[in-house]
């Protein structure tokens, strides 16, 4: 005789994984990986198209590599963090609805939608900045604008999520690892069993986290470099320095009677590059920082641009809007804000680590300046505008 289906109950599954102290505990891991990409992301994009009550410091000169590390390096922590909550958890997807109670039914109805929501955008978060740092972009949006827009669908869900679930949540994390979870008395056994069994998982669980940030650490802590096999940059690159646009790539002519123009409300100057050269110049150790996370510091020389505003009787304390010989990039340009246009180390570079710059690089000059995306650390330089 053949007997009819059953659908599982959450109580199909008694593995010590599925209990709510592991999933409580991965939760709140979880929501701590979560709550530092979300702050470095938010603060990154803020850098990047800031709005007007916004300001960003000069210094200290790494504190953009290490955000954006952060940033980068928890999101990764994330991915094993959110696989191991979802396999605590899914059994909880075989409850059944409280069909006959309508008010109950209607919360049921709306915490599964937000699991939901929370679920895919979670993966679309990790998934596209994984693709991100890979600088590769099979779909059809722009990344930027979508990454930042779901981040916040992310905390949205979260929040509500967190919520719906709090007394659940700290009732399982006040309770130690040892205590049963079904109230079976501890002489069967099975209290020592499982106990073990959760702490297993959750080590497992912090260690692949671990391992998955120790093996990407090295793209921006150079003392890590030799132990993260798959760190995505290193050193290499020309003049020892990586690249994620070439010269060609950007179609970059220099012309040969370049110079450098100068312009502000008022007036207008030029200097040609021996002109640049000839005056004096200025070392700094500064890293490039980039917004897929790796970053590698270098000695910089070139010109302050404070120097040059002044020496050209420009007027200093102002935005500088700083455009390049590329005419075709998303960021052709970047605007630099009177903070980091009156740092003394914010550089017109024209050597890097001794040598003069190579194309890629920015020949015949580029932009360097401290705590800044290298997204807006503007290359192959051809004006410098002082905006009101």
């Amino acid at each position: 005789m053949k007997h009819k289906p059953r659908v599982p109950t959450p109580e199909d599954f008694p593995a010590p994984s599925h209990s709510p102290l592991v999933a409580a505990r991965l939760g709140l891991w979880l929501g701590v990986a979560f709550g530092l990409c979300f702050v470095t992301g938010l603060l990154s994009h803020y850098i990047q198209h800031p709005p007007g009550w916004f300001t960003w410091p000069t210094r200290p000169v790494n504190l953009y590599r290490v955000t954006q590390g952060v940033h980068v390096l928890s999101g990764i922590a994330a991915i094993p963090l959110l696989l191991g909550k979802l396999w605590s958890v899914y059994p909880r997807l075989f409850v059944r609805p409280p069909l006959r109670q309508p008010i109950r039914l209607s919360a049921h109805i709306l915490e599964r939608i937000s699991v939901l929501v929370l679920v895919c955008a979670a993966f679309f978060e990790l998934v596209t900045g994984l693709f991100n740092v890979a600088q590769s972009y099979p779909w059809g949006f722009f990344f930027p604008t979508a990454h930042y827009a779901v981040a916040w669908l992310v905390v949205g869900a979260l929040l509500l999520h967190i919520a719906v679930k709090l007394p659940v949540a700290s009732a399982a994390l006040r309770t130690p690892l040892r205590r049963e979870d079904v109230g079976e008395a501890a002489s069967t056994g099975r209290d020592d069993r499982d106990s073990s069994g959760r702490r297993a998982f959750l080590r497992t669980s912090a260690g692949v986290a671990g391992v998955a940030v120790l093996a990407t650490a090295g793209v921006t802590v150079p003392w890590l470099r030799r132990v993260s096999p798959l760190a995505w940059r290193s050193a290499s690159g020309p003049q020892g320095i990586p690249i994620n646009r070439t010269a060609a790539a950007a179609r970059i002519v220099v012309p040969p009677d370049w110079r450098l123009e100068i312009v502000w409300p008022g007036g207008r100057g030029t200097l040609s590059l021996a002109e640049l050269t000839a005056l004096p110049q200025r070392t700094a150790e500064l890293p490039i920082a980039c917004v897929e996370g790796w970053s590698v510091s270098a000695n910089w020389t070139g010109v302050p641009v404070v120097q040059l505003l002044r020496r050209a009787g420009a007027p200093t304390g102002r935005p500088v809007r700083v455009s390049s010989l590329e005419t075709d990039g998303l960021y052709a340009a970047s605007t630099l804000p009177a903070a980091h246009a009156g740092d003394p180390l914010t550089l017109l570079a024209l050597r890097v680590n001794g040598e003069e710059l190579s194309a890629d690089h920015g020949y015949p000059c580029r932009l360097i300046a401290p705590s800044r995306p290298g997204v807006l650390q503007t290359k192959w330089v051809a004006r410098l505008e002082v905006l009101r």
